[in-house]
């Protein structure tokens, strides 16, 4: 067993056993590469999985990009190492680490830390703290026990490096977050909002984070796919539609209640939290509550949820206020979702490093006349004096008058250019003072970022969906997951497969999967056994043909979660179960004729 096995093993120690079991066995998630021995971090959706993340980011797609009249695009995973120096990846995207003196192996430093202690975000410490809580709980590492104490902590890069082109001199990173994908292409996206704010623009798609010791499942992987909103706004402007959301209860785990020994989690409706100023951003309110009821929709249970504020010492450096939303996954809180306010750092940032603007023209109702600082650098003395430096202390003179034009108003003036400073006569730098007329201003937008991961999402999902009780005296698992998540909508199957109940069963199937629906044809087995293994599965329905369908062109159709069934026309199912799927007040026992008993209502 490698290294990477033994701690995949380890990490999933610690999870519901059941449900990991009934993931392998049923197909939603398996770790990858098994045949290579494995690789702690990486992981296949299996058939049932893949189908089950599909929806889950149509769902997604739906509440966050269609109804709220975003746009999404598609960008690479691979980009030039330029862009995170800009957005400072390259220099602040880093985890505590330890490696162990007598094994080798690395392990999170923060992670030791909250196993070992009532300690939360040990991230939020610093690292010299970090290294004395290890030596004062003699914390040993995990694979070995050889004792850590006095073993440095240091900082390591999350990022995946890659050369792009043969040859090292075109480094690129694989990218951690899907968030520099929208931001670095601003100036076009732009474009396509017609320069108008607000706009939002988002992205579904795969980041990589070269985690230090992955575990738990999909909980912390290196490989994941995230969905994130990139909503743009002028902050002196747009404001959000508070009262869409406003009676939205959130249970708030705020900053100052961690910090305090009994502090607890508040539930307060959007509008309590902006007005007693617990959520300082109403954008990000906002978000919170469009987000709630999405996660009501997705199945999420809300008995094991939180929103919770970033300490002060975990804030990102781009964030004037993050919320994390948080589920409770087998007695632990896991983050599922970041809500940002990330103000105008990213689009200063990539502007500041590139030649582009990434400001947005902001009309005024009317034209204002104002006084402006301008140069006009005599270049016949600029040459000579400073050579190669001319141009540079030229593009310095001018960026002075528009910042401090006050600057000017002595003999010389002194502009810094690559760290050295540069002298020049006022009278050879054309300043002067003109009267324009100006129809509006550039402005940079501010960012709100609703952040989710997808695949902690997915597990948070099968999490709380998980079910056990008993059918006709037997043991039933299965998963109670809403209709429009469902990997498979619905099972149909023959009573048994002769006197032509087989091929009516095949055409039932047919006719429903040309009517759009997820639709599995299983005729192998009892029919109670049948049931069994698409409600594992989380089937909503399944239909079985009988030796009545010949006769009366009716079907049983059965739910899942009551085992209830009814008699539907055949004709009239496709549509029958498609309103089920979709919600929106339909009941199960409205679409058809109750039965009482029923082939198939136990197990055979």
């Amino acid at each position: 067993m490698t290294a990477d096995d033994a701690s995949a093993d380890d990490a999933d120690s610690d999870l519901d056993l059941d449900l990991v079991e009934l993931a392998k066995r049923r197909g939603f998630f398996f770790q990858a590469n098994g045949a290579y021995g494995g690789v702690a971090g990486f992981y296949v959706y299996g058939p049932q999985g893949a189908s089950l993340k599909r929806n889950l980011e149509d769902a997604w797609r739906d509440r966050f990009v269609t109804r709220e009249g975003h746009v999404e695009i598609d960008a690479p995973t691979v980009m030039p190492e330029a862009v995170f120096e800009a957005s400072g990846h390259l220099d602040g995207f880093d985890d505590m680490i330890v490696e162990c003196p007598e094994c080798g192996e690395s392990h999170r430093a923060d992670h030791l830390v909250e196993d070992a202690t009532d300690i939360e975000e040990a991230e939020s410490i610093p690292t010299d703290e970090v290294e004395a809580l290890i030596a004062e709980r003699d914390l040993r590492c995990p694979t070995c026990g050889t004792a850590l104490a006095d073993v440095p902590v240091s900082e390591f890069n999350l990022m995946f490096g890659t050369n792009i082109g043969p040859g090292t001199s075109s480094p690129g990173y694989l990218r951690p977050e899907t968030a520099q994908g929208i931001f670095a292409e601003f100036p076009r996206l732009k474009e396509y909002a017609r320069g108008q704010l607000p706009f939002g623009v988002a992205q579904i798609g795969r980041a990589y984070r070269n985690e230090i010791s992955p575990r738990r499942a999909l909980v912390r992987v290196r490989e994941f796919t995230q969905a994130e909103l990139e909503h743009f706004v002028d902050p002196e402007r747009d404001d959000p539609d508070l009262e869409r959301v406003a009676d939205v209860e959130l249970p708030l785990y705020a900053a100052p209640d961690q910090e305090r020994e009994e502090g607890s989690v508040e539930v307060l409706t959007v509008r309590e939290a902006v007005a007693e100023n617990v959520i300082t951003s109403e954008w990000v309110a906002y978000y919170l509550g469009v987000a709630t009821r999405w996660y009501e929709r997705i199945g999420v249970d809300m008995d094991r949820f939180r929103f919770r504020q970033h300490l002060s010492g975990e804030l990102a450096h781009y964030a004037s206020d993050c919320w994390d939303a948080e589920t409770e996954i087998d007695g632990n809180w896991v983050e599922v979702t970041g809500f940002a306010y990330r103000g105008d750092y990213d689009l200063s940032k990539h502007a500041e490093h590139s030649d582009e603007e990434f400001t947005v023209f902001r009309q005024y109702d009317e034209p204002v006349t104002v006084e402006r600082a301008t140069v006009d650098p005599d270049m016949s003395y600029l040459g000579p004096e400073f050579a190669g430096a001319a141009a540079d202390v030229a593009d310095a003179l001018e960026d002075l008058a528009a910042e401090a034009p006050d600057a000017f108003g002595g003999e010389d003036v002194t502009v810094e250019v690559g760290g050295e400073p540069y002298v020049v006569p006022v009278e050879k730098t054309g300043f002067g003072v003109e009267e324009v007329t100006e129809s509006g201003e550039h402005v940079t937008p501010h960012v709100v970022e609703p952040s989710f991961g997808v695949g902690r999402l997915v597990y948070t999902v099968l999490e709380h969906a998980y079910r056990e009780d008993e059918v006709d005296g037997e043991r039933r698992s299965y998963l109670e997951l809403p209709p429009e998540l469902a990997p498979t909508t619905v099972g149909v199957f023959p009573l048994m497969d002769k006197d032509g109940l087989g091929d009516r069963a095949r055409e039932v199937a047919d006719d429903l999967r040309a009517a759009g629906l997820s639709v599995t044809y299983d005729d192998s087995g009892a029919i109670g056994r049948r049931y069994r293994r698409q409600d594992e599965i989380g089937t909503p329905y399944c239909v079985t043909v009988d030796y009545d369908s010949l006769e009366d062109d009716t079907v049983t159709l059965r739910d899942r979660d009551s085992t209830a069934q009814v008699r539907v026309p055949i004709d009239e199912l496709p549509g029958r179960i498609a309103a089920l799927r979709a919600g929106g007040g339909t009941e199960f026992a409205d679409v058809g004729d109750p039965v009482d008993g029923g082939a198939g209502a136990g197990v055979d």
